[in-house]
């Protein structure tokens, strides 16, 4: 499988340097050259497999020869080796939980995944490897973890400064090893924009690869979990509609590649908070990112999502055809507690902000008779601990994996520009 630059201006390249690159050098995400849809028999009989059996089919195509079947498929194995369950909500809107892996958020997947290919391509090499990613919460947490301890590999966190929860802070501050985190005077956005610019500053010599879901080994497993919940929802013979809250949009992207594989899927809905210029593109025609904005759903606090572009061209820059599988609105944070408070009083269900918007989402764009909604509850919510007890009578139970780190000493270096991560970089 070769991939390309969507800026098109830099040349072709394999999974392998796509993964160790993580952005081309004209500075453009990669896209896979092509994309062969699954056979129907796999799609109508899914529940004859196992999810470590359809992860291997959905993602063997984008590795190719690149990697051998034994080792994708032990890959895989670690990479889904936690369930996604489906919670019954309403009668027709299930949450689909993300949240049961190391660091208990949908990141996981993507962070296990990678951390293992590019240990993979780096087992005879000598060099070491520089990850760089930039998070608004969740990311950095599962990076870490997945990352921590892989040989060959020094992983750089970049995350805004009072702007991610005191957990997830916390999992991405207190590891050690070969990680170590940049605290930045700034938003999410400026953490994205220093990772950008580094990996195209000709003086810094390290080898740099990005675990941001604009690397492809990030991003595209991902879509694992969409054909998981098809597998329990299938036999509902309902039409699907999936809402997925969106920050850097590399989540709702992979489900649409899903689709484009030939997962039945009838509508997207992007949930949003208020950084809303996907939902603003949608209805004007006109793409204009703005420098993002806090909220209590601060993992979607990003004003220029990367992985947007991808969606684009999965619909030839077409929006109206766009339009046709794919609506977005936003919800400010008022609407976000209301409608926790709604959830937990008809149903008991706990919902943290993030999984909160995306069942705004459905809501929002109404349910017909004959479809199903299915909401991503991408964190557990323990990540917010504080907003959660403080607008729901509950009291959060602190898992095992929270309870490993929540006493451990923040370590964390200060950032207030790009020469200071650069300067880093350059030690």
């Amino acid at each position: 499988m070769n991939y390309y630059s969507l800026h098109h201006t830099s040349p072709k390249t394999s999974f392998k340097n796509a993964v160790i690159q993580g952005l081309a050098k004209d500075r453009g995400i990669y896209f896979p050259d092509n994309i062969t849809k699954l056979s129907e028999d796999f799609i109508n009989n899914i529940s004859d497999f196992t999810n470590h059996e359809i992860a291997y089919e959905v993602i063997k195509q984008f590795v190719g020869d690149e990697i051998p079947t034994k080792k994708l498929k032990e890959i895989v194995a670690k990479t889904v080796s936690f369930d996604f369950p489906l919670v019954k909500v309403d009668d027709n809107i299930a949450s689909l939980e993300l949240f049961h892996g190391p660091t208990m958020a949908f990141k996981d997947v993507g962070a296990k995944f990678m951390s293992q290919c590019l240990e993979y391509f780096n087992k005879d090499n000598d060099d070491e490897v520089t990850v760089l990613v930039a998070t608004s919460g969740d990311t950095g947490g599962a990076v870490a973890n997945g990352f921590l301890g892989a040989k060959g590999v020094k992983v750089v966190i970049l995350y805004p400064s009072g702007k991610v929860s005191d957990i997830q802070e916390k999992q991405l501050t207190t590891l050690g090893q070969n990680i170590t985190a940049l605290e930045v005077d700034g938003v999410f956005d400026d953490c994205q924009e220093m990772v950008k610019t580094a990996f195209l500053d000709q003086e810094i010599k390290k080898a740099l690869t990005s675990a941001n879901s604009i690397n492809v080994a990030r991003w595209l497993p991902q879509m694992f979990y969409f054909f998981f919940a098809y597998k329990e929802l299938h036999k509902k013979h309902k039409d699907l509609v999936f809402s997925v809250p969106s920050g850097n949009f590399g989540n709702i992207c992979a489900g649409v590649m899903a689709q484009k594989l030939g997962l039945p899927i009838k509508h997207f809905v992007a949930s949003t908070n208020v950084n809303d210029t996907v939902p603003n593109y949608l209805k004007e025609g006109v793409y204009n990112p703005k420098p993002s904005k806090a909220t209590i759903s601060n993992a979607m606090d990003v004003g220029n999502p990367s992985n947007f572009i991808r969606i684009q061209e999965l619909f030839n820059n077409d929006i109206e055809a766009l339009k046709n599988t794919f609506s977005s609105y936003s919800f400010k944070d008022d609407k976000t507690k209301a409608i926790m408070k709604e959830i937990y009083t008809k149903s008991g269900y706990v919902a943290e902000p993030h999984g909160a918007i995306g069942y705004l989402g459905l809501k929002k764009h109404g349910l017909k008779k004959n479809e199903f909604g299915v909401f991503l509850e991408t964190a557990h919510p323990v990540k917010f601990l504080d907003i959660v007890e403080a607008t729901l009578p509950v009291k959060v139970e602190i898992p095992q994996q929270i309870q490993k780190i929540i006493n451990k000493e923040k370590v964390s270096i200060k950032a207030a520009s790009y020469q200071d991560l650069k300067d880093f970089l350059m030690k």
